[in-house]
């Protein structure tokens, strides 16, 4: 036996020395070291391995990686922090592309750097001797005295952990919710511990820092105060005094160094603090499911807490706040008839699917086409601009029908008192103790039209309008022409109309859809102060700037009609009233004519960010984000003129000039100026050159016909100009084979270099991918044969990512227009 003994001790001795150094490799972060999101090392991990600090990829976006600490033995792998940045006072997410580096130096620093070299994140320390990740959660810059200089504990970011412990120094230290789970963005909720001793939770305006009111605090007094997170699964408020206030809780759970669960406190996207669970050994996930499960949150109902004289509430406007008890989560519902903005971003609020009541009607018709909705136990405490007491029910619906201004009303039964509201609607909420009744205004049974769906029925009979600006055309062409379509100029496709009777028939008595409103001349002429301002001309007549004298003030663009032909009259009034009864978001809106003695003119409404052509080719890049909106706003506006509209259009001149921008940057479609009309069922047309130099597709050059697949090319032109701000003929450049965009970026693409296209853009480096597909789609569009390009609904569903894009033909030529 005694020759075994040493043996057996060596073995232990070697086992030991083999653990010890592992843990060693894995516990202290040497200088030299770094991580790379798709290398051979993307994290360090805790000796545990419990925890890891790295790159992990956003959820629905392949391109981009966060830096971040992470659960790393859970499914989901949640995330507890992650790297910020400030910029102008705002912080956002660190987020880089693939082959970023993130490196701990030869000289102890530690940077982030993105594939440009560029450095985007570097903690603000001296240099370190070495880096740690602790199987507490917390990643630490240790310097040569064996003392942390930086740990991701004292920059938290919506959570925290056991042994973390918030401490104020000379500013608030904070926690700042998601936007949503899967969106890093700065939220709408902040948990900060003050300076003066107060914890408070507030709502945060979207994009901002501004504080609305609290709707939680402690109340407290007191510098040295802090928010702990103790080892027994309490978190807890302690004042300088040892005053000690309970906020969220889990002491009846193991927190021991051999505990069972996971835990981890957050700040989430709909406000509520919550404590949650996760069981650690598979043994006790069989006992339930392998999920976090929250066992103690503040406040205890988010929806009642949040309410704010400026701001959405708790959840977007025009929706209400309602408690899953059962599961205590916060849900988002949208009203009878409205729908939620964006499903997966409920905090945008809800939009109704209808088009609003007209100030135009008079009270037997606006109880003939609306009625009101009821829904118990809701309401929305803002918004109110006036009030009846006492009022019956009855009375307090019909107060509300007949006024345009009015949405909902709010109808208290035990004191008979209505209150009537305005959209958007704030801080709404459900709740059984809830005493009020909600009437909801709706257009009558079926007879409302949906801003964005058209009827297959009128789709059978549909009429085709091809609408351009001729490059050669003389004042026959002008007459024939003009005067259908600036009418359109800015929104509008008509209802399918075949015969001359039912072209002069009245409106269903049901529909709450109106002609565009008659301005006299006098009425324009004081809206424009006399026709001062210029906006733009052009061969149709000039556009001016006015205000009308509304109760908006709203804003407005007059088109004054040159040299009008009176044989064209009737046919110009017929579509005037015909064109303006639908519309689209992407599509500039016609509010109203002026046609007394010989002034004609058109008013659309304005647009405060001008063209695309000054947006994009400015002294400034426009942010990538931007861009993109701008490239699917246009998509779905030719989408809605192609297919979607029962008569459909072909624009003929898609280009920067004819692409106007909103308030918030929304892309919108103007200039119909020019218009050809189709006859009914007619696919195509032969007709002379129309469309602008370098946007038109190269039928127009041949003995063809004519078809929408003409802006599906001039759109593939301006997505490559809104990927490279850049105009697509450029011929004062020195290179002459980058003078064409077209050619230039068919040769980046086959050659696999998208970031020769986009050189020295660093927004559009970090979404090359994106890039990359949009300059694919780009590339489809631009195909010489017109079946070979894509309908706008195939390129919509490219650009949105819904469908796979094979490699676009290599053209033969791309015919630049330039002939």
């Amino acid at each position: 036996m005694a020759p075994r003994l040493p043996w057996c001790f060596l073995q232990f001795l070697l086992l030991l020395l083999g653990v010890s150094s592992a843990a060693q490799a894995q516990v202290n972060i040497t200088r030299g070291s770094s991580l790379t999101p798709q290398g051979p090392t993307s994290s360090w991990l805790s000796p545990s391995g419990d925890f890891a600090f790295g790159f992990r990829q956003i959820e629905g976006n392949s391109s981009l990686y966060l830096l971040a600490v992470w659960f790393n033995r859970i499914h989901g792998e949640t995330v507890v922090w992650y790297a910020k940045s400030s910029s102008d006072g705002q912080e956002s997410p660190v987020q880089v592309p693939s082959s970023s580096v993130l490196r701990l130096t030869a000289d102890g620093l530690l940077s982030l750097r993105n594939p440009s070299g560029d450095e985007v994140w570097s903690p603000p320390v001296p240099a370190v001797a070495y880096a740690r990740m602790l199987d507490t959660g917390n990643f630490m810059l240790v310097g040569v005295d064996g003392k942390a200089k930086w740990e991701s504990f004292d920059f938290p970011a919506d959570t925290i952990l056991p042994t973390q412990v918030l401490s104020v120094g000379q500013q608030d230290k904070v926690l700042r919710s998601r936007l949503i789970a899967t969106d890093y963005s700065n939220g709408r909720f902040l948990l900060a511990v003050q300076t003066d001793g107060n914890l408070v939770f507030y709502p945060i305006a979207e994009h901002s820092t501004l504080r609305y009111n609290a709707y939680w605090a402690s109340n407290t007094v007191g510098n040295g105060s802090q928010l702990v997170f103790n080892e027994t699964g309490r978190v807890y408020f302690t004042l300088i005094n040892g005053t000690q206030i309970n906020i969220t809780s889990a002491e009846g759970y193991s927190m021991d160094t051999q505990g069972d669960f996971f835990h981890r406190a957050t700040l989430d996207p709909d406000g509520v603090f919550r404590q949650y669970l996760y069981p650690k050994s598979r043994k006790m996930r069989g006992q339930g499911t392998s999920q976090w499960t929250s066992v103690s949150s503040i406040p205890q109902n988010i929806c009642q807490r949040v309410k704010v004289k400026a701001g959405s509430g708790a959840c977007g406007f025009n929706s209400y706040c309602t408690i899953d008890g059962t599961k205590n989560q916060t849900s988002c519902q949208c009203p009878q008839r409205y729908e939620f903005f964006d499903e997966e971003r409920q905090y945008k609020g809800c939009r109704p699917d209808f088009v609003p009541q007209s100030c135009d009607l008079d009270e037997e018709a606006a109880r003939a086409q609306f009625e009101m909705t009821l829904v118990n136990s809701v309401d929305w405490p803002e918004s109110d601009y006036e009030q009846y007491s006492p009022i019956d029910v009855y009375e307090c619906q019909r107060l509300c029908v007949i006024d345009c201004f009015c949405a909902t009303a709010v109808f208290q039964p035990s004191t008979n008192t209505c209150w009537k509201k305005k959209l958007p609607l704030s801080n709404g909420y459900m709740a059984e103790s809830v005493d009020r009744t909600v009437l909801i205004k709706v257009p009558r049974g079926n007879n409302s039209q949906s801003q964005n769906t058209g009827s297959s029925k009128w789709k059978k009979d549909k009429k085709y309008w091809i609408l351009g600006s001729s490059l050669f055309f003389g004042g026959s062409v002008l007459v024939n022409i003009l005067l259908i379509s600036i009418l359109l100029f800015g929104t509008y496709c008509g209802i399918s109309i075949t015969s001359k009777k039912k072209l002069q028939s009245p409106q269903p008595s049901g529909s709450s859809i109106l002609p565009p409103k008659i301005f006299t001349y006098n009425d324009l002429e004081k809206a424009t102060s006399g026709f001062r301002e210029v906006l733009g001309s052009g061969a149709s007549g000039t556009v001016y700037k006015g205000q009308l004298q509304d109760e908006h003030a709203t804003s407005i663009a007059v088109k004054k009609i040159e040299k009008l032909q009176q044989e064209t009259e009737k046919e110009f009034m017929v579509e005037v009233q015909t064109i303006g009864q639908t519309f689209h978001k992407n599509l500039v809106r016609l509010l109203g004519l002026c046609s007394e003695g010989t002034h004609r003119l058109l008013v659309y409404e304005f647009m405060t960010n001008g063209s695309l052509n000054e947006f994009l080719f400015g002294d400034a890049r426009p942010d990538w984000n931007l861009r993109v909106q701008v490239a699917l706003g246009v998509a779905r506006g030719l989408l809605y003129l192609h297919e979607e509209c029962s008569t459909q259009i072909i624009h003929c001149d898609i280009k920067p000039q004819n692409i106007l921008l909103d308030a918030n940057f929304m892309a919108k479609i103007a200039d119909f100026g020019l218009a050809k009309l189709l006859r009914a069922n007619q696919t195509q047309t032969n007709t002379g050159i129309r469309g602008t130099r370098g946007y038109v597709a190269p039928e127009w050059f041949k003995n063809i016909g004519i078809t929408s697949k003409v802006d599906v090319y001039s759109f593939g032109v301006i997505l490559l100009e809104l990927v490279c701000c850049r105009r697509n003929v450029e011929l004062e450049i020195a290179d002459e084979e980058q003078a064409i965009l077209t050619y230039w970026a068919n040769d980046c693409y086959r050659c696999g270099r998208i970031d020769l296209l986009v050189e020295g853009d660093d927004e559009a480096n970090f979404n090359i991918k994106k890039a990359e597909r949009f300059v694919a789609v780009a590339l489809w569009c631009l195909q010489e044969e017109p079946t070979m390009r894509p309908t706008m609904l195939k390129v919509t569903q490219m650009l949105d990512g819904a469908v796979q894009i094979p490699t676009p033909p290599d053209p033969s030529s791309f015919i630049s227009s330039l002939s």
